[in-house]
């Protein structure tokens, strides 16, 4: 977790500040049902990577500020 944090810090301005994404966008890539067994973190991170941060708003981003 820590190492994801720092590489999501020291690359943050490779990302988007608004998401690129329409409402609704998750619901296509989660499964229609919860695992049956735990998954290992290297799975989970990619799959935060992959559904969730395209969604997110880095609001606390300089140029945020300015528009």
């Amino acid at each position: 977790m820590v190492d994801y944090i720092a590489d999501y810090l020291q690359n943050i301005r490779q990302r988007r500040v608004f998401p690129d994404v329409k409402p609704g966008y998750i619901r296509h890539l989660l499964p229609e049902q919860a695992p049956e067994l735990g998954e290992d973190w290297d799975t989970i991170f990619a799959d935060v990577e992959r559904v969730v941060m395209p969604g997110v708003s880095r609001f606390f981003m300089a140029i945020f500020m300015t528009m």
